[in-house]
C-alpha cells in the first residue's frame, strides 16, 4: 500500500481544500482517503511519498486532442503527405508523453484526417500505452473523423491539395450519403473506435465556403448517429455555425466541439436535449493564421473574437461544458492553457475544475475518475497552491500518478 501525503487535497464537488491531504493506493485504485480511512487496512506499514505543500486533485482529461498531429519539428501541411503511419505514430509517443505530464491522465482522441490505410492508429497508440509499453493518457479513441467530400476535415480541401492527391476512402472517413455513412461508421467501431466524430460544418481553416456552413444533410446526421447509438457510442461533432449546432443537436449529436458561432436559440436547445460544448476556446488566442492565407486570416477575424464569448454564454445557460484543448491548435503540454482560458472568458474557477474531471467523466461516460474518492482510480496530480483561488496552479504540475503508477514528482 502507498499513502500519499499533502497540503491538501480538494473536494471536486463543494471546492474545499480538506487539509491535510492523505489518500491512500493500492495498485490502480484509491482504498482510502483521510487518515482515518476505514478499510484501508495498517497505512503506517506502508510506503509513504510525503509531497509536501502540494495541493492534490483528480486528474484532468482534454476531450479534444489530436495526439498524432503537431509535435517539435512539424510542418502541418506537408506532413500529411510525407509522414507514414509510423512517423506519425512515432510523432504521437512524444505528444502523449508531454500530454500526461502535463497532469492530463484521460483524453479523447478526436480523428485523423491523413492517410493511414485505413488503420486507427489512436487505437493502436491507446493499446500501447495500456500495456505500458510507452507512457501516455488513457485515450478514447475515435479512429477517423467522418467528413464529407471537400468537407472541413478532408485534407485534400484542409490543405488544398491537387485532385488526386492524398484521396481518402470510407475507411478513412470521407463518405458522402446515407450509406457511405453508416459504412464509415461501421469500419470505425468494428476496429476499435469508442466514439464517433463527424464535421458538420465548416472551420477557420476550410479553403472554400462560410466557416459555419453546415456539410452534412440532416439526413446523414441521423444516419451517423443511428448507426453510433445502436452500438452504443457517443457521437461528437465538429460545428461553428449555429445552424449547424442545431442541425447537429437535432440529429442527436451528443457533444459540439467548438461552437464559436453559436446563438441563443442554438444554446437554448442544447440545454434542452443536454448535450455537451467543448469549447476549445483558448485556441482564439494561441493559434497562429498570420502566415495562412487572407481568407483563412478573415475567417478567424470573424470566428476568434465570437469564440471568446459564446463559451460564457453558454455556460450561464446550463449548457454542460468540458475542457478540450483541439491540441496542436495549442501546444501539446500546454493543456492547461485552456483551463486558464475558461476562467478569463468568465467562468467560476471551481467549474472549469468540474469541466476537466467530473464533466469530462461523465460526456465519456465513465464512473471510475473524475473525483478523489475510495473506489477510483488513482488518477491524481498535485499542484503548488489551491486551483481555486489561483487557476494557474494547473500550468505547473508537479506530481501526476496515473493508475497507482508516478510519473511525474519534481
Amino acid at each position: 500500500m502507498l499513502t500519499l501525503k499533502a497540503a491538501g487535497l480538494l473536494d471536486i464537488d463543494s471546492g474545499e481544500i480538506i487539509r491535510p491531504g492523505i489518500l491512500h493506493i493500492e495498485d490502480d485504485r484509491i482504498v482510502g482517503v483521510g487518515s482515518d480511512a476505514g478499510n484501508a487496512g495498517d497505512h503506517a506499514e506502508g510506503e509513504v511519498l510525503d509531497l509536501g505543500d502540494l495541493i492534490l486533485l483528480p486528474g484532468f482529461m482534454d476531450m479534444e486532442v489530436n495526439l498524432l498531429m503537431g509535435g517539435r519539428g512539424e510542418k502541418p501541411v506537408y506532413s500529411t503527405v510525407q509522414d507514414d503511419p509510423p512517423l506519425r505514430m512515432l510523432r504521437a509517443v512524444g505528444n502523449a508523453r508531454r500530454t500526461l505530464h502535463a497532469g492530463f491522465t484521460t483524453v479523447r482522441n478526436l480523428g485523423l484526417f491523413v492517410k493511414t490505410g485505413g488503420y486507427l492508429l489512436d487505437v493502436a497508440l491507446g493499446k500501447a500505452i495500456d500495456a505500458g509499453w510507452v507512457d501516455g493518457p488513457r485515450i478514447v479513441p475515435a479512429g477517423h473523423a467522418i467528413t464529407p467530400t471537400g468537407g472541413h476535415l478532408d485534407p485534400t480541401m484542409f490543405a488544398a491539395f491537387a485532385p488526386g492527391v492524398l484521396d481518402l476512402t470510407i475507411e478513412e472517413g470521407i463518405a458522402n450519403g446515407v450509406d457511405e455513412v453508416r459504412k464509415a461508421v461501421r469500419y470505425q467501431i468494428k476496429h476499435g473506435a469508442q466514439l464517433i466524430k463527424v464535421c458538420v460544418s465548416g472551420g477557420v481553416m476550410s479553403h472554400t465556403g462560410l466557416p459555419g456552413a453546415q456539410h452534412y444533410s440532416d439526413e446523414e446526421l441521423r444516419a451517423i448517429v443511428d448507426e453510433a447509438h445502436r452500438r452504443g457510442l457517443r457521437v461528437a461533432s465538429h460545428t461553428h455555425g449555429a445552424d449547424a449546432v442545431r442541425a447537429a443537436v437535432e440529429a442527436g449529436i451528443d457533444c459540439i466541439e467548438h461552437g464559436f458561432l453559436i446563438d441563443d436559440d442554438a444554446i437554448d436547445l442544447m440545454v434542452e436535449r443536454g448535450t455537451y460544448l467543448v469549447p476549445t476556446t483558448r485556441l482564439a488566442d494561441a493559434m497562429d493564421v498570420s502566415h495562412a492565407p487572407a481568407d483563412l486570416q478573415a475567417k478567424a477575424a470573424e470566428m476568434f473574437p465570437r469564440a471568446r464569448t459564446s463559451v460564457l454564454a453558454a455556460y450561464k445557460a446550463g449548457v454542460k461544458i468540458a475542457v478540450g484543448t483541439d491540441a496542436p491548435a495549442i501546444p501539446h503540454g500546454k493543456n492547461a492553457d485552456e483551463l486558464v482560458a475558461l476562467v478569463e472568458r468568465g467562468m467560476p474557477p471551481l467549474s472549469v475544475l468540474q469541466a476537466a474531471t467530473t464533466t469530462a467523466a461523465d460526456l465519456i461516460d465513465v464512473t471510475d475518475r473524475g473525483r478523489l474518492a475510495e473506489g477510483l482510480l488513482a488518477d491524481i496530480i498535485g499542484v503548488p497552491g489551491d486551483p481555486v483561488d489561483d487557476i494557474t496552479v494547473t500550468q505547473n504540475v508537479r506530481f501526476v500518478m496515473k493508475g497507482g503508477k508516478v510519473y511525474v514528482n519534481k
